[in-house]
């Protein structure tokens, strides 16, 4: 089916892109045109959804997500206490979360027992309802390394290879290795310690690469940093540079990375606040002025806010994806670049950015409606009306709620025959 959404603005997430009074054409799964309002030819049996007072943009994307942990219990005990049904509906729950936020794309860098490719495959099948997803599988870690419980333990060369071999046999869109320790699994390595050397890296990096797929890269330690890039991944999720002493900042290395055009996803939740008032401002602050160096450095940030894992008492929902977008705000990103970073740049990071993360034509109709202007208040981002993934509605909210539609309503736009579930 045809629609045509008319709104106050149209971002296409290309540097604060903005088109006033404008609108989309979705012909199917696929954005058919965009501009200004009737500059486009429109065919009589187009359903015509108008959105007064809205923007409509490209589907926000989630670059680093955790879909089977429950952010309510500690990770380990989570993972291996649930049985694998129990742990798929959780996944199924936390993906709905996530789209009702406005999340049409996510990358699920960990998961046990392939449960994410079933739940991948579900999605499309239209089997459940949740963003598109891309699946790394179990991340690839020494023995009783950082999340060592998801079932990819290699400790040589060899090791890693059969690993990311299997789990690309096994459908992996992408490759995650815990390059270095982590913070959240207590027998492991400390996060600035590294788990792997560059010759291993490299192993794995070569393993993806056969198959046309990227590797992201779990790395804190500068040393970790250091030896990712130089196998050559393509994502490097964290990069804290973090020591047993703080925060070890090193603008040659970073250079490298912008040099490089490798993607790095700091992860930024919206817990920051909460744990800024727990810990104390200084380091915080001093991880907020990192991200602004990387930043003017040239590195390309990405948006992604690990959610799943949970921090003491502190949860990183599903839902939260906002509060992530709104801390780069706090460290004095514009909005424009909040918008791109969270859209267009983040599908390139996932290699995906020839089929989604800006409105063109041709590009997969993944696109949210949101009460406001995120380019004038990031809280817009908030008030989601409207969410097609694949150009189906996906959501109960905003379909029953938005004003002034014509040629067929709302409603209508619901009862889609191709529209998927949750229509």
């Amino acid at each position: 089916m045809l629609k045509l959404i008319r709104a106050a603005t149209v971002l296409t997430g290309r540097s604060g892109e903005s088109i006033r009074d404008g609108e989309v054409l979705v012909d199917g799964a696929r954005i058919a045109g965009v501009g200004e309002r009737g500059s486009l030819p429109v065919p009589p049996q187009a359903l015509v959804l108008e959105l007064p007072g809205r923007t409509v943009l490209p589907g926000l994307v989630d670059a680093h997500v955790h879909l089977g942990f429950d952010d309510r219990v500690d990770p380990v005990t989570g993972q291996t206490a649930e049985s694998d049904p129990r742990l798929l509906l959780r996944m199924a729950e936390n993906a709905r979360k996530l789209v009702s936020a406005g999340v049409t794309l996510a990358r699920d860098l960990g998961g046990r027992n392939f449960l994410d490719v079933a739940l991948r495959d579900s999605i499309a099948a239209g089997l459940t309802v949740g963003p598109n997803l891309l699946v790394a599988t179990r991340p690839i870690t020494p023995t009783g390394g950082h999340c060592w419980y998801m079932g990819g333990e290699a400790d040589d060369v060899a090791g890693v290879r059969r690993v990311a071999r299997e789990n690309l046999r096994a459908g992996a869109d992408v490759l995650k290795v815990m390059a270095s320790g982590g913070q959240m699994t207590a027998v492991a390595p400390p996060a600035w310690r590294a788990q792997f050397d560059v010759t291993e890296l490299r192993a794995i990096v070569e393993e993806a690469e056969l198959r046309g797929k990227g590797v992201a890269a779990h790395a804190h330690a500068p040393e970790s940093i250091r030896d990712v890039l130089d196998a050559g991944v393509t994502t490097i999720e964290h990069c804290t540079f973090l020591t047993p002493t703080g925060y070890a900042y090193d603008p040659a290395l970073v250079d490298r990375i912008a040099a490089a055009g490798v993607y790095v996803c700091p992860t930024v939740h919206g817990q920051f606040q909460a744990i800024r008032e727990r810990l104390g401002a200084a380091p915080l602050d001093d991880w907020l002025q990192m991200l602004v160096k990387m930043r003017d450095a040239g590195v390309k940030l990405v948006a992604g806010d690990d959610c799943g894992f949970h921090l003491g008492d502190l949860d990183k929902a599903a839902d939260d994806y906002v509060g992530g977008l709104e801390v780069f705000e706090l460290a004095g990103f514009s909005l424009a670049e909040i918008v791109e970073l969270a859209t267009v740049t983040a599908a390139a990071a996932c290699g995906v950015g020839d089929v989604t993360g800006s409105l063109d034509v041709g590009k997969r109709a993944d696109l949210i409606a949101v009460h406001g202007d995120p380019l004038v208040d990031l809280a817009a981002l908030r008030e989601v009306d409207l969410v097609l993934v694949a150009g189906r509605a996906v959501t109960q909210s905003g379909v029953d709620t938005v004003a002034g539609s014509s040629g067929g309503g709302p409603d209508s736009l619901r009862s889609d025959p191709g529209g998927g579930p949750g229509r």
